[in-house]
Parts: structure tokens; sequence; C-alpha cells
């Protein structure tokens, strides 16, 4: 995916339907001709509705099209017609996508499946007719009901990311040139930090013809939780990843401090990121011999798995994708 392409947050403006007044109309024919009321009601106006598709992976499609309207309601008729219903507007958004109020931030709900309906604004309701408000005391209203207005505002579509496994670690710890590796993803890669300005996904494939989705998230570094680097903005694409892999490379000055504080902050940020899946990864390790590994492997943290990876020399690859379906299978 082109990391140009992935738009994560945009604002949109939706405008539901009115609904159809209801009709004040009396019964009269030849042979009838003081007939009762008849006014049928008017029809819903249209609602704005948001609409899971698993085959959208970004917001891209609303960066330059934010302006949504929905048909108003027709109105009733005599001979107790109901008007017609107005057209709803359906915005087709990746799963995994949030709608939030644009003024509090309330998160209003969330779609979560292919195929997930969920009306954003709802079109006013049509009127009630004529008919409606006959009594015994009251034979011949010649009132009906006016259709309720429509609703208009500004909304917050915001994507978190649906991926199996999420690519934890600081600037430069190989996340990039793994995904690269693995996948048939293009991410951009230079040996400078925060090379990753936008999340990249990519397909792995595995034995059988089975396959996951892996996320490169933009590198953490100390303070991301309370917005610093480029903090809070990418924080939340880990939240619905299914199994944490963090990443730290072999010539770091301190491997277990690293992994410390990538994982104080993602507990600063939503301490139920803990109760992922998570496994330890020792990039660039090309560069070491056995001797090497069995002094780090002295100092990794002991209760997660861990392996020596080099995405450069393809090592260690292969047991790093087998050790990832076990867990998830779990």
């Amino acid at each position: 995916m082109a990391t140009d392409n992935f738009v994560d947050y945009v604002k949109i403006h939706c405008k539901s339907g009115n609904g159809g007044a209801g009709s004040a109309h009396f019964r009269r024919e030849k042979y009838i001709p003081q007939g009762g009321p008849d006014g049928g009601d008017g029809g819903r106006g249209g609602h704005i509705i948001l609409r899971g598709n698993s085959q959208l992976w970004t917001l891209l499609h609303l960066k330059f099209n934010k302006h949504f309207k929905a048909e108003h309601g027709k109105s009733g008729a005599g001979g107790l017609k109901t008007g017609g219903q107005g057209s709803d507007t359906y915005i087709d958004v990746p799963v995994g996508t949030l709608a939030k109020d644009v003024e509090t931030g309330e998160v209003l709900f969330e779609i979560t499946e292919n195929g997930e309906e969920k009306i954003l604004v709802p079109g006013g309701r049509g009127g009630l007719g004529n008919t409606n408000f006959k009594s015994a005391t009251n034979q011949t209203p010649r009132y009906a009901q006016p259709g309720e207005p429509l609703q208009e505002d500004w909304y917050i579509l915001e994507l978190k990311i649906l991926a199996d496994v999420g690519l934890v670690g600081f600037p430069n710890a190989g996340k990039s040139t793994l995904l690269s590796v693995i996948t048939s993803a293009k991410p951009e890669i230079a040996d400078y930090p925060f090379t990753t300005l936008r999340p990249n996904l990519g397909i792995v494939g595995y034995r059988d013809g089975r396959s996951f989705i892996m996320a490169d998230i933009p590198g953490i570094i100390e303070g991301a939780s309370k917005g610093k680097g480029l903090g809070l903005r990418f924080l939340r694409h880990i939240e619905r990843n299914s199994m944490l892999l963090f990443m730290i490379p072999a010539d770091s000055d301190d491997i277990h401090k690293e992994y410390k504080v990538l994982l104080n902050e993602l507990k600063e940020y939503n301490p139920e990121m803990l109760l992922k899946t998570r496994m330890l990864v020792i990039t660039k390790s090309d560069m070491l011999d056995e001797e090497l590994k069995s002094e780090i492997e002295k100092d990794l943290p002991k209760k997660i798995p861990h392996l020596f990876i080099s995405s450069v020399a393809e090592e260690g690859l292969v047991e790093m994708k087998d050790q990832i379906w076990k867990e998830l299978q779990k």
C-alpha cells in the first residue's frame, strides 16, 4: 500500500432528509359527499448510514468527498396513501472505523464487521395524517402533523487498523524492512528515524495457502503516550491487533531497557494493551555469532518468547512465522 494513500482520519458533513408531512385530506366521492378524514402519513426522511466494507483499508475515498445528503420523505396523500420514504445514503468505510462527535470527541459507535450497517444521522420521521386524529368528539380533524426536520452536523471518522500482528519498536528497529521481506508491501525504508509516517499493512503468506495480516506501526519513542513524537495518532492502531511483535535491534545499548520503555508506553496509553499476546524479536542478528546470542539471552525478559532474526539475510523468518501462527491459533 502506498503510504501517501493511507488516510485514517477525516471529517465529514452529513445531512439527513426531512420527514414528509401528513395529509389533511377528506374522502370526497360522487355518492359520499361528506366522507371522513383519509389523509395518509408522510414518509420518513432518508438516513445517513455507515456500512463496513472489508475491501477498503483506508479512508482515502472520503478525503475529498466530505459532504453527504439523504433524500427528503414525501408527503402523505388522500386515500390513506403514505408518502414515499426518502432514499438512504450509504457511506462505505473500512472495518475498524469509529464514528465520533466532532464537538466532544465522544465515540458514537464502531464498525467491526463486513456488511455491518449503523445509522450515523437519522432522517426525520414522517408526520401523521389527519385520519390518526379522528375521535368520537372530533370526527373531522382538519389538521395533520408536519414531518420532523432533518439533522445535519460534522462528524469524525477515525480508523483503527484490524490486523493479526502489530509491529512495535523504536524508529529504525527494522519493522519496515521485515514487512517488505515477508509480504508484498513496499514501505519506504531508509537509515534514519521516522521513515514510516503512516501505518503499512501486508499479508504474510504461510504454509498450505494460509496467511495473516501484519501492520507496521510508525516508531514509538519514550513519551509517545503523552503525544510526543508521532504519539497518540498511531498508538490507537495497535489496539486492534491480536498480537504484538516487539522488535529491538541487536546493536541496541540495552535490549531489556528498550523493551520496558516500549511496554510502559503501551501501558500508559491503554493498560489493556498488556493483555495481548507478546513476542520479542531481536533484529539485525546476522552480525551476531552463537556466543554473542547466548550473552544477549541472559538479559532478555523471561516472560515472553524471543527469537533472533535478520530480515536482510532472511535468517529466522520461517521460525518466526511458525511461532506467530502458533500463538494466533491460541
